[in-house]
C-alpha cells in the first residue's frame, strides 16, 4: 500500500555544488545522514558527495583514487587509474566490472558535506566537509546513517577501497569537529545502523552483510557490542523471503521508538532474475520489539514508497528511493532519502497512515 505524502521536495542537487577537487564534476549529492537536535532545533545533514573525472581517454575508462592528505587535513588530491575499456563490463552504471580480475573499480569518488537546515525542509548552509582519510578510505567515503545516542551523535559510513566496503564510526558533538573511531565492521558490509540507546547494557545496530557465496541474497542482520567497537551475537533480523522484495534488502533509517517498539524504514529492490540495471529501489517499514529487538513484530504488506517525483524517477541510477532517516515532526514522519542515486529528497507521511500499514506477525 502506498502511503499518500503529505508533502515531497527535492532539498539538494549535484547542480548546487562546486566539486572539491581540481578536474572533476559533482554527479550526486544523495543518500544523507540526518538528525534534529533537539537541544537547538536544529537539523543537521551529512550528505554523500559523488565526483568523477573530468578527462577521458578513447581506449580506457577513468577510476579516481585519493592520494595522501594535505597539509590542512584534507585529502591530497586525486589519482587515475585508467581500465582497458576492452576489460570493461558496464552492465552497473555505478561501477566497472574488470573482466580479467573479476573486480570491480568505481567510476567516482564520495566525499561527505554537511548542512544545516532550520526547518528541515531548505538548507541553509554548509558547515563543513569531511575528507576520505587513511588506507580504508582511498576510493571514498559514502552512505553516512547518524543516530544521537546520549549527548553525542554517532556517525556510521561505508569506508571503500582495494580491501572492499567496510563500515568505519566517528562521532560529534556539534557537527564542526568531528571524532574517527576507525573501522567497526570489515568488507563487505555496509547500511549499519545504530539503534538510539542501549538494550540490555549493549549498542545494537542493523547491518547488512554482502555475501560473495551467493548462497543468499542480501539481508538486514542485527548485531551487539559492548563499547561500539568491538561487535558479536550477529543473528539474521530480515530477508527478502520475509520481505515483499525478490532480489535485495538493506537497513535504511535508525529505528525511532514508538509504542510498540522500534520502527525503522528499509529500502529493497525487485529487480528480476535476467533482467539489465539494479531494478527499481522502493522502501517498506517494520517494527523490531523494544525488549528484544531481534523480533520483528509488524511489517508492512507492500512498499509504501515508491519513485514517483521527476528527481526520483531519472537520475544517476533511475528509480530510487533510498530512505536514510526519519525525523517526527507533530502528527508526522519527515523521511530523508537518497533519490536515484543524484539528489537528498525529503517527504512526509502521517503517523497514522504509517501505523495503519504496518501489520502484525
Amino acid at each position: 500500500m502506498m502511503l499518500k505524502r503529505v508533502f515531497s521536495k527535492c532539498m539538494l542537487r549535484p547542480s548546487d555544488l562546486k566539486p572539491l577537487h581540481e578536474g572533476t564534476r559533482v554527479i550526486g549529492a544523495f543518500n544523507p545522514g540526518v538528525v534534529k537536535d533537539t537541544d537547538d532545533g536544529v537539523t543537521y545533514l551529512v550528505v554523500r558527495v559523488v565526483e568523477e573525472p573530468l578527462d577521458v581517454r578513447e581506449d580506457a575508462w577513468a577510476s579516481p583514487r585519493i592520494v595522501g592528505e594535505d597539509e590542512g587535513g584534507g585529502d591530497g588530491g586525486i589519482e587515475i587509474d585508467w581500465i582497458d575499456k576492452a576489460d570493461v563490463d558496464l552492465s552497473d552504471p555505478r561501477v566497472y566490472h574488470v573482466i580479467s580480475t573479476g573486480l570491480i573499480r568505481l567510476r567516482f569518488i564520495s566525499h561527505l558535506r554537511v548542512y544545516v537546515s532550520k526547518d528541515g525542509r531548505t538548507i541553509d548552509k554548509q558547515i563543513g566537509t569531511i575528507y576520505p582519510e587513511g588506507q580504508y578510505e582511498v576510493y571514498g567515503i559514502e552512505d553516512p546513517r547518524i543516530t544521537r545516542i546520549g549527548e553525542r551523535f554517532y556517525m556510521t559510513y561505508v569506508a571503500v577501497s582495494e580491501h572492499g566496503a567496510a563500515t568505519a564510526l566517528m562521532s560529534t558533538k556539534d557537527f564542526r569537529s568531528f571524532e574517527r573511531h576507525g573501522v567497526i565492521l570489515p568488507p563487505d558490509n555496509k547500511d549499519v545502523i545504530l539503534f538510539p540507546e542501549l538494550i540490555d547494557g549493549k549498542y545494537v545496530a542493523m547491518h547488512r552483510p554482502m555475501p560473495s557465496l551467493r548462497l543468499t541474497k542480501p539481508e538486514i542482520w542485527l548485531g551487539h557490542s559492548k563499547d561500539l567497537k568491538h561487535w558479536g551475537e550477529h543473528e539474521q533480523l530480515m530477508g527478502s523471503r520475509e520481505s515483499v522484495y525478490r532480489d535485495r534488502i538493506g537497513g535504511g533509517t535508525p529505528p525511532v521508538r514508538m509504542e510498540m517498539g522500534y520502527l525503522s524504514l528499509y529500502h529493497g529492490s525487485d529487480k528480476q532474475a535476467g533482467e539489465e540495471g539494479v531494478g527499481v529501489y522502493t522502501a517498506g517499514a517494520f517494527v523490531m520489539d523494544k525488549v528484544d529487538p531481534r523480533r520483528v513484530v509488524a511489517r508492512t504488506a507492500k512498499p509504501i514508497m515508491r519513485p514517483e517525483e521527476d528527481y526520483e524517477l531519472r537520475g544517476f541510477v533511475n528509480n530510487v528511493v533510498f530512505p536514510t532517516a526519519v525525523v517526527e515532526e507533530g502528527d508526522m514522519y519527515l523521511i530523508y532519502y537518497g533519490a536515484a542515486d543524484e539528489n537528498v529528497g525529503v517527504t512526509a507521511f502521517k503517523k497514522e497512515d504509517l501505523h495503519r500499514a504496518l501489520q502484525l506477525v
